[in-house]
């Protein structure tokens, strides 16, 4: 055991009993291990899935993602039932995008949210309504305005007056006539990191709202745009509810105002909901925090008269966040002497190229064997990429057991949002497939990059 007085372990982090397990909160439910030790994920072994695909890869357990949207809709459903109105929720496909993905949620009775043209174009592929998208993004091309237009994309969330102006011209030129929210700026931040805050005034997104009855007075006066309301999103990786009722307290306000010049059909109050990445994680429990945050609009909107909303929301994270896991290979491991102890150095074939958000966010990621069972004592270690970059750091504080080697599989669980989508070729480095699991089986559904897939992009060589 390491003392607080002697170790560089931080404050939070629980020395376990066993640095084998797996804290249930962060894998995902389908998670165990066989007789012999190794990682299981959704019926297929982790070494199995190595030997097919190789590492890193990362592992995204379809089940995991059916079963979290289902509960996340029928949680908001139920919730808003109670209190005479409706609910819709929209899977923030900037969590994790691809065709499948897009069709597993749209199954389980989800919307999708895209933020550029690719991803219109990934839910497009992917057979979705288009009349079941929103689009967002705070600098929308008059091109992927036009595509989106044309589609049929149920609702267009503005950011701009100018893309008011762009959306008033394409109206008037092909005669439609398009659905918009408008993005808003509560005031209300969320206790996350500040570059994932997303309610600040000085910040890119949205308008301030005491902006909004000009902005939605010029939209009203526009024949091709239909007003359906106000749209606002506080942050990411929240926990409780406090912050969603104070936001829609303030939206209600102005809510209340508009509806002087019209009927406001809907209220978006956007996601964010967090997620144990760590076994010291505590996030609010889906069904709390859908009674909790209805509850807070019907009070509103009964303090003020009014009637209650259809509301929406967009979880990402909160999806598909615990259903990932990444596999990595163990490369190389040292022990660095520190004032406050050793640490153990243990790194990996993969890295901040799959991996970005320890080095942008300070995020915190746990790890396990995948293999075996180790043995011998916890030990303290940070879990390190092959990129050069000392911030190349994957895990940065973690209990292995103490005889961890090369060779071995590990297992970083929690990495199903956000890593894919934010992965890149630093270093030269080709990205992982993304492999589905269910039912004891498995398959790719975004295929890995090769070397040569890297050079076929230089125009300086011929293949």
């Amino acid at each position: 055991m390491h003392s607080a007085a002697s170790s560089p372990a931080p404050g939070w982090l629980v020395e376990p009993d066993d640095a084998n397990d797996l804290v249930l909160s962060v894998w995902p439910a389908s998670a165990g291990r066989d007789e012999a030790g190794s990682l299981q994920l959704g019926g297929v072994g982790a070494g199995d899935i190595v030997h097919q695909y190789g590492t890193p890869v990362m592992v995204i357990d379809e089940s995991e993602v059916r079963s979290r949207a289902r509960a996340l809709r029928t949680a908001f459903e139920r919730a808003a039932s109670e209190h005479a109105t409706t609910a819709r929720v929209y899977y923030a496909g900037k969590a994790l995008l691809s065709t499948e993905i897009v069709r597993w949620v749209m199954d389980e009775g989800l919307n999708v949210d895209v933020c550029t043209g690719g991803e219109l174009e990934v839910a497009l592929a992917a057979g979705a309504d288009a009349s079941r998208l929103g689009f967002h993004g705070n600098n929308k091309s008059v091109a992927e305005l036009a595509r989106a237009v044309g589609a049929g994309v149920g609702t267009i969330i503005v950011d701009s007056a100018i893309e008011i102006e762009r959306l008033a011209a394409l109206t008037s030129r092909t005669g439609t006539v398009q659905r918009v929210m408008v993005r808003v700026n509560s005031g209300v931040h969320a206790e996350t990191h500040d570059f994932l805050a997303t309610a600040h005034e000085d910040q890119k997104f949205g308008f301030p709202l005491g902006e909004a009855p000009a902005i939605v007075a010029r939209i009203r006066e526009i024949p091709g745009l239909t007003f359906v309301g106000l749209h606002c999103h506080i942050g990411s990786q929240i926990f409780g509810v406090a912050g969603f009722r104070e936001s829609a307290s303030r939206l209600l306000d102005v809510h209340q105002e508009l509806l002087a010049g019209g009927d406001i059909p809907q209220l978006n109050l956007g996601g964010g909901f967090g997620i144990a990445y760590t076994r010291v994680d505590d996030p609010t429990p889906i069904a709390e925090l859908a009674e909790g945050i209805v509850a807070a609009v019907a009070e509103g909107c009964a303090a003020r008269g009014i009637p209650v909303p259809a509301l929406s929301f967009e979880p990402g994270r909160a999806i598909v966040g615990n259903a990932g896991v990444t596999l990595y290979e163990v490369g190389t491991i040292k022990d660095v002497t520190l004032d406050a102890g050793t640490r153990r150095y243990v790194s990996v074939d993969g890295g901040m190229s799959d991996n970005a958000r320890t080095a942008l966010y300070g995020a915190q990621y746990s790890a396990r064997l995948a293999s075996r069972v180790g043995g011998g004592p916890p030990v303290l270690v940070r879990v390190v990429g092959r990129h050069c970059e000392s911030g190349d750091i994957v895990v940065d504080h973690e209990y292995l057991p103490a005889d961890v080697t090369p060779g071995d599989l590990l297992a970083v669980p929690a990495t199903g949002a956000y890593c894919a989508p934010l992965s890149s070729n630093y270093n030269h480095v080709p990205r992982p497939p993304i492999v589905a699991v269910r039912d004891g089986a498995s398959r790719v559904i975004v295929r890995g990059e090769s070397m040569r897939d890297l050079l076929a992009r230089d125009a300086g060589i011929q293949l």
